[in-house]
């Protein structure tokens, strides 16, 4: 039997998360159900309460390949550290200076999306590629590498 994979995230704002992660791994919203322009037409109709509409969101990847990511509102902040995070490959098969840059370019631009960068870690052979550790805009880690 096969299995699909969905990641979920608690967080204080579904859409605007979604639309982060969107932006920074090619992924889209996911569509609203067929016969409906927009959520929030699909949402109305079915009697959600517009105070609703912000508590969950989804995203899936253009191309079909890769989870779905689903988010949802949660009362309390983020307290401890994430258990599991996203590694963003970004650089797979470049070594070095160039796997860096490479690295360096991709935390540019998530920084202007609302990412923040917590370290970088460089290239020590054999063991460590180099990665850059960042954070998301509602403070989940996730790496570059």
């Amino acid at each position: 039997m096969s299995k699909d994979i969905q990641i979920t995230y608690d967080c204080a704002d579904p859409a605007a998360l979604a639309a982060f992660w969107a932006e920074a791994l090619d992924y889209e919203l996911q569509p609203p159900p067929g016969g409906f322009e927009t959520w929030e037409a699909a949402l109305a109709a079915l009697g959600v309460p517009e105070s609703e509409w912000n508590s969950r969101s989804a995203i899936v990847p253009a191309d079909d390949d890769g989870p779905r990511l689903f988010f949802q509102r949660v009362p309390e902040g983020k307290a401890a550290k994430n258990r599991v995070h996203l590694d963003v490959r970004v650089a797979p098969g470049l070594a070095g200076d160039e796997r860096m840059a490479a690295l360096e370019t991709e935390a540019e631009r998530l920084g202007a999306l609302g990412a923040t960068r917590a370290y970088r870690i460089d290239p020590s052979p054999p063991m460590e590629a180099g990665f850059i550790t960042m954070h998301d805009p509602e403070g989940n880690e996730f790496c570059l590498d």
